[in-house]
This record gives structure tokens, sequence and C-alpha cells, in this order.
């Protein structure tokens, strides 16, 4: 058995060690791009899909030239990468730094629009197309998020060319808010929770009076109250539906359309 004495093993572990200097070096070939060709190569890689890899560049552009429009304007396609590679969470935080880092930048709006877009795209989620799930059967937290998101954008710039947009996402929001309200009536209204239900189904009409859903919140008022036996509440609340909805579809046993409400949108 071959026999190592300290001196043997000393050098042993200094030839290890230089040898680790013999490896060829990974090359950085952008070491020598100045902030134009950096921008300029992320770009296309934009343009192609491949938002990894424009990711990258753009953080490079902003750490070897950290001032300057270039950099902001890389902050900018950072966000909109994460946006577009189905990352709400990154896209999000990116957006926030921004809005922080820059808050009168000509292009803050549109970080606003965008975090808006990514916490209402959360919402739906990808599937929505294929899915019969009704929106309102989820968390409510995003959609709330994204109607505060695009709140402030309509607040701080009315003027804004996404301004517009965001004022019907956000009348879309409400709707979808406020059908979450009325779901959660019609789920205590099948286990027999008609005071639950009487409860849920009056918060969604004095929240959202001009939302969709407030036709059948009415209806399951109506109903609740039947079930109840409060004959006098249940002809009022039957008064003023019919009143409001007169020729309502729950009359007739509800909607007929298959689809969910929100995919109409």
């Amino acid at each position: 058995m071959a026999r190592f004495t300290l001196g043997s093993l000393a050098v042993i572990g200094a030839l290890l060690l230089g040898g680790c200097g013999l490896l060829p070096e990974q090359i950085d070939e952008t070491a020598g791009w100045n902030a134009q060709k950096l921008y300029s190569e992320a770009k296309n890689y934009m343009a192609e899909g491949s938002y990894e890899q424009a990711i990258k560049l753009f953080e490079k552009l902003e750490a070897r030239f950290p001032y300057g429009r270039y950099a902001q304007q890389a902050q900018i396609e950072v966000a909109y990468a994460h946006y577009k590679s189905y990352e709400p969470a990154l896209a999000i935080a990116a957006a926030d730094r921004f809005i922080k880092l820059h808050p009168n930048h000509p292009n803050a709006d549109y970080m606003y629009y965008l975090k808006g877009l990514a916490t209402f795209n959360e919402d739906l989620g990808l599937l929505a197309g294929l899915s019969n799930q009704d929106l309102s059967e989820r968390d409510p937290k995003a959609a709330q998020e994204s109607f505060d998101t695009f709140g402030q954008l309509v607040s701080r710039f009315p003027g804004s060319r996404y301004a517009e947009d965001a004022r019907q996402r956000m009348q879309y929001l409400v709707n979808s808010l406020a059908q979450h309200e009325v779901h959660v009536a019609r789920y205590y209204y099948k286990r027999g929770a008609y005071v639950a239900t009487i409860n849920r189904a009056q918060a969604t009409i004095k929240t959202y009076p001009n939302a969709p859903a407030t036709e059948e919140a009415l209806f399951m008022l109506v109903k609740s109250y039947d079930a109840l036996g409060m004959s006098d509440l249940r002809d009022d609340a039957e008064r003023v539906m019919r009143k409001n909805f007169p020729n309502s579809v729950y009359y007739a046993g509800g909607p007929k359309d298959g689809r969910p409400w929100w995919q109409l949108w």
C-alpha cells in the first residue's frame, strides 16, 4: 500500500488547486458590448420569444450601465418578459420596482397597466378558455388586487392610452367580485343556511348595485325568505326583483347558455 507523507500530500494539494487554473474559463461574449448593443440583442431575443435569454441580457445591461434611458427601458422590458413568460409574481415585482424607482417616468402608467394585467390574467388562469370552472368560484383576492391596480392607473393617469381599457377591466372585475358573493350565497342556500344566504345576497346588492349578479342575488333573497316562511319579506324582495328584472330568466328556471358568464366577456 502506498504511503503519503505530509510533504507529498501538500504537493498533491497544490497541484490540484493549481490545476483549477488550467481549466478554460467561461468566456462572456457580451463583455465588450455597450448599452445599445446589449439592448438591441435582448430585444431580438424578445422578438423570438426567448424571454429567459432576453431577461439575462437586460439584467446585464442594468448592472453594467445602471444610469440612463437604456437601464430604465431594460427594467420595463424585464417586467414585460416575465409577464409573457407567465410569471405574474415576477412581473408584478418588476413593475413595483420600476414604479418605486421612477414614479414620474413617462411610462409609469404602462407599468401600472402591466401590473394590473399580470394579476388579472393570474386570476383567469392559463386554462380559462378550456375550463368550465366559474371565475367567481376562485379566491377573489387576485381580482381585488387587479381592480385596485387599474384604479390607481385611472386615478393617477386619467388621460393615459391605457385608461379606457383599464376602466373596462375594472367593470368586469366588479362583476366577478359580485358573482363571487352570489356563488357563496348559492352554496349556503344548497345547504339550507338561509340566513347566511340572505346576508350574502344583501351584501352583494348593497356593494355592487349595478352588477349583473344582483339579479340572482335578489332571486336568492326571494327563495330564502320563502324557505323561512317570511312571506312579507319574500313579497317585498320579489316586488323589487320584478320591477328591476321583469323578464328575468330565473322565473323560467335560470340561464340557458351553458358557458360560464365570465367567458362571455
